[in-house]
């Protein structure tokens, strides 16, 4: 049996094959803003898949990729009613976005709990599993990079940059310093939340980061155990074993 998984998020829609053995080598990736009928049929129009799973956090796409998918077959919505393998500590379910849900699933199977993930994205999000296991909840602040390009567009003399590791703390030019500020000080408001996090949890809990800035804020937080890309994907696959959708 073969699922179709879906990370759609903000500013990328993340596609992957999977079976009950793992994800496969096939992986497609489009902007979100680009998701469309026509799109996904050029995407996906030869790939064979008996169901699929989306994980979504922009409902107008996902509304698109839903009428879609579910005309190829089976296609299962990623809420907080999916079979997650672990209770759910939160006054409002509904509120938690997919992709937080399937960082949590992704964490508890490859890494156990407790746990806490660092998803950085367009925002980055930190969301805790407890050892029970059950989602805990988390924090969200923006996205390091969606930082910079704000400082680039709101202000007059200040250029966009592009994001990599800092020579010094003190910048020498514009651009360093704003990487100084991007990167480095970056690094210290996810120590910070870390640091909360950790002694509100009364225990020390495996750290993971993902996202497509996840490298670059591990390098320098020894804070974080690993680094793992394919965790949101791997969460949705989970969902989908647990569904035994075909």
């Amino acid at each position: 049996m073969t699922w179709l998984l879906v990370d759609n998020s903000n500013t990328r829609t993340k596609f992957a094959l999977a079976d009950e053995s793992g994800l496969s080598e096939w992986r497609a990736m489009m902007p979100t803003a680009e998701i469309s009928e026509d799109s996904l049929a050029k995407l996906l129009g030869s790939t064979a898949f008996d169901a699929a799973v989306v994980a979504s956090v922009v409902p107008v796409r996902e509304a698109v990729l839903l009428g879609y998918l579910s005309r190829r077959g089976p296609a299962h919505r990623l809420d907080a009613t999916s079979p997650l393998g672990m209770g759910i500590d939160y006054p409002e379910p509904s509120q938690i976005g997919a992709d937080r849900l399937a960082n949590a699933v992704g964490v508890m199977a490859r890494y156990g709990t407790p746990a806490v993930v660092v998803d950085s994205g367009t925002a980055v999000t930190f969301d805790v599993v407890s050892a029970a296991p059950a989602y805990c909840g988390g924090a969200i602040a923006p996205g390091v990079s969606a930082m910079t390009r704000y400082l680039s567009q709101a202000t007059a003399l200040l250029p966009a940059i592009e994001l990599e590791e800092p020579a010094s703390a003190i910048g020498k030019t514009t651009v360093q310093a704003m990487q100084v500020g991007a990167v480095i000080g970056y690094r210290g408001m996810v120590r910070g939340i870390l640091e909360k996090i950790k002694a509100e949890m009364g225990c020390d809990p495996v750290i993971v980061a993902t996202g497509g800035d996840a490298e670059l804020l591990a390098a320098g937080l020894p804070e974080i155990q690993a680094v793992d890309p394919d965790l949101t994907l791997e969460g949705i696959r989970r969902v989908a074993l647990a569904l035994r959708i075909s």
